[in-house]
């Protein structure tokens, strides 16, 4: 199975940003969950985890978009991390057939601080991470 970015939605209300992706992954979702909370999985494609306390309510400090708290944990489903001047950044996987998962993501920001272009670079960069690995 490959990977892909299947689809990008971008919304504005007000100053308020809304993305959304659609990533197809080449793993189950028990090897991705890695990727998306711990801090070697997330410095691999998308930024440093200079704090990261994997568990609700727990600290976390994004490098170069803010430090803020776990909002949201699922194990192996939903992980969401509310950062102040960040906004809010959302990963929830799901069963893609028998080898795969899908990542429905969701990145609510303000300001002109992200583009849809920058994730589906960062997803791309990910789906790679991950057909290399282990």
């Amino acid at each position: 199975m490959t990977g892909s970015v299947e689809q990008g939605i971008s919304q504005t209300h007000g100053n308020t940003h809304i993305l959304h992706f659609l990533v197809r992954l080449p793993r189950p979702m028990e090897t991705v969950w890695p990727a998306l909370t711990t801090p070697e999985g997330l410095a691999s494609w998308f930024t440093s985890a200079d704090v990261l306390e994997p568990h609700l309510h727990g600290a976390v400090t994004l490098r170069d978009l803010g430090s803020g708290r776990v909002t949201a944990w699922d194990v192996e489903r939903v992980a969401e991390y509310t950062l102040e001047g960040g906004g809010r950044i959302r990963f929830h996987l799901e069963r893609d057939g028998d080898e795969g998962a899908a990542l429905r993501f969701t990145h609510e920001f303000q300001g002109e601080t992200e583009s849809e272009e920058r994730w589906r670079s960062r997803f791309e960069q990910l789906i790679e991470t991950l057909q290399t690995g282990p």
